[in-house]
């Protein structure tokens, strides 16, 4: 079996049990009402992979492909960095399934964007923001539970930057986001704008929207579907209403 035919069957088999276990929940199974998202915009699909180690199986299975995903798509790689908060235990997982080394940026509160950790990084003092070995000539990459935009991958790399600077380390390059779910949203572009690669198991628009449809009701599946291309037409409080009955007359 080809690494793209492996990457199908994990990704399909990892969707079904994020949306049994209701990490990837909908409007049609789980909240009539849809979700209000940070952004303001209506959604009625939210994922929520943050509960994943609560699900050994789950996690176990995640972190296994994970690995296998990093050996076959970045295996220039030698060092995994966790991305406080989601993105640690994934990567702790990783480094146990795969037998590779990795450590994990410190959570930063308040900081939303790389300007805001230029003007508090100045006030942070000696603690350390990247826990864990990094050796000269390392080659590292950024692990996550999923990616939007790109903007929280940045002020990670901001930290690791600046740790390598602290540690006196010059010869240690970070350019691979490696994420169990890409949304599509805009984030390959920004990160292609910054000098980064995203690899990621589940492109959720391209792959995991086709895998879904034998796991979503009909209706439900078209509902995501549409969401996922056309995010604005669902903004009509009307559209909503429409759903949520849907919803309820299943």
């Amino acid at each position: 079996m080809s690494w793209i035919e492996e990457k199908l069957e994990l990704a399909k088999t990892i969707l079904r049990l994020l949306y049994e276990n209701r990490m990837i929940r909908t409007f049609y199974r789980d909240k009539p009402d849809g979700w209000t998202l940070v952004s303001g915009l209506y959604s009625p699909l939210y994922i929520q992979l943050r509960p994943l180690i609560s699900y050994p199986e789950v996690f176990t299975k995640t972190c296994s492909a994970l690995a296998r995903m990093a050996l076959e798509e970045a295996p220039e790689i030698d060092r995994v960095v966790g991305i406080a908060m989601a993105g640690v235990p994934i990567a702790a997982g990783m480094c146990f399934a795969g037998g590779m080394p990795g450590c994990f940026t410190r959570k930063m509160e308040k900081v939303k964007s790389v300007e805001n950790f230029r003007q508090i990084i100045s006030e942070y003092g000696e603690h350390t923001l990247v826990e864990g070995e990094i050796q000269e000539g390392d080659n590292l990459a950024l692990v996550d539970d999923l990616v939007t935009r790109f903007d929280s991958k940045l002020i990670a790399f901001e930290q690791i930057r600046h740790e390598l600077q602290r540690r006196g380390l010059r010869n240690v390059s970070c350019r691979k986001v490696l994420v169990l779910i890409d949304r599509e949203q805009g984030a390959s572009d920004a990160a292609r704008s910054a000098g980064f690669e995203i690899a990621s198991l589940i492109p959720f628009k391209s792959m995991g929207l086709n895998l879904l449809r034998g796991i979503l009701e009909t209706e439900e599946w078209k509902v995501i579907r549409d969401y996922l291309y056309d995010p604005e037409a669902f903004q009509d409080m009307s559209v909503r209403e429409r759903l949520a009955l849907m919803s309820f007359k299943k």
